[in-house]
């Protein structure tokens, strides 16, 4: 059986042109190295303790697009910029909206739904009924003053409001996107669209590092196993978020997908046990449980024929339709 990888012209030749080779190299080296660059405060201070890590971790968040501006400024130059990088045209507009908002409650849906899974398989220590974990966190930071609502009501509020998370989260998840799925993913689609999946997940896990191996998102676990696990969620979420990039022509609904997935990143907080610890290398969306839904997903849309490029045409430009296609310009 043949799944909905994108086979066709894109999958037929072997390898990359060899100037979109280097410039791919070349974004590679410069993402990772400025990441680098950007954590090593982190490295030489107090680490993830430092009062300054939000600056930090946002700056390092601006570092793919820093890359890929580079790349297309200067290496690969092009009348159409902001189409190469997915940021235009804004058309059609219906079917631009429809994947934004499609993106943002999937990414919400795929964290939220990897604690009951992690329950099923007792992993996640949760709490569904009382909320122990956030209401001990709320009494700890009210003094102990009683609370305007009842805890429930309070969740329901978290909720509710995470789909505005994606909209206060986005400048930094486009700092991301613009590279990630903007640049790269046009760039490795020559290669066929399960590699440039693959490709493209592990170099962005990669690049989390400098933040992985200080205990960023993998707090108790050893350096190596938290860089292997991040780079695993970061080939199956970014295949989900590749999917929104690919058939909606745009960069706007994987940013605004990877803004709520942020946004909604700490919602395991709300559901948890009291004065349980939680392994997030079996539990929570950066866990193996927690990889099991959007396994799922990417082999029902790979199944479905939904990573194959609509209209061939991932930024809206004759150039990179070419790119996409596998035909020298």
């Amino acid at each position: 059986m043949t799944l909905g990888f994108g086979a066709g012209p894109a999958t037929t030749r072997p390898h990359l042109r060899e100037r979109a080779l280097w410039s791919v190299g070349l974004f590679v080296a410069l993402a990772v190295v400025l990441a680098w660059l950007v954590a090593l405060p982190l490295w030489l201070g107090d680490g993830l303790a430092t009062p300054w890590f939000p600056v930090v971790a946002i700056a390092m968040m601006m570092t793919p697009t820093i890359a890929a501006l580079a790349v297309v400024l200067f290496v690969e130059p092009s009348p159409h910029k902001a189409a190469t990088l997915g940021l235009w045209p804004l058309r059609p507009v219906r079917r631009l909206i429809g994947y934004a908002a499609l993106g943002i409650v999937v990414s919400i849906v795929l964290v939220l739904a990897a604690l009951p899974v992690g329950a099923l398989f007792g992993v996640y220590p949760a709490d569904f009924v009382h909320f122990s974990a956030f209401q001990q966190t709320l009494d700890e930071n009210s003094g102990g003053a009683e609370l305007p609502l009842p805890i429930g009501a309070l969740v329901a509020i978290q909720l509710i409001t995470l789909p505005v998370a994606s909209l206060i989260n986005l400048i930094p998840a486009l700092g991301e996107e613009l590279g990630w799925r903007g640049w790269l993913l046009p760039k490795l689609m020559p290669l066929g669209t399960l590699w440039a999946l693959l490709i493209s997940g592990i170099i962005w896990g990669l690049w989390h590092a400098p933040l992985i191996l200080l205990g960023y998102n993998y707090p108790s676990a050893p350096g190596w196993l938290g860089v292997t696990a991040m780079v695993i969620m970061c080939i199956l979420v970014g295949a989900v978020f590749s999917w929104l990039r690919l058939r909606s022509g745009s960069i706007w609904p994987p940013a605004l997908a990877h803004a709520a997935f942020n946004g909604a990143g700490g919602s395991h907080l709300l559901f948890a046990r009291a004065g349980e610890h939680i392994d997030t290398t079996q539990a929570t969306i950066l866990g193996w449980s927690g990889w099991i839904v959007p396994l799922a997903l990417v082999v029902l849309l790979a199944a479905t024929g939904q990573f194959t490029p609509r209209d061939g045409r991932p930024t809206g430009t004759d150039e990179q339709e070419a790119v996409t296609r596998g035909v020298a310009t």
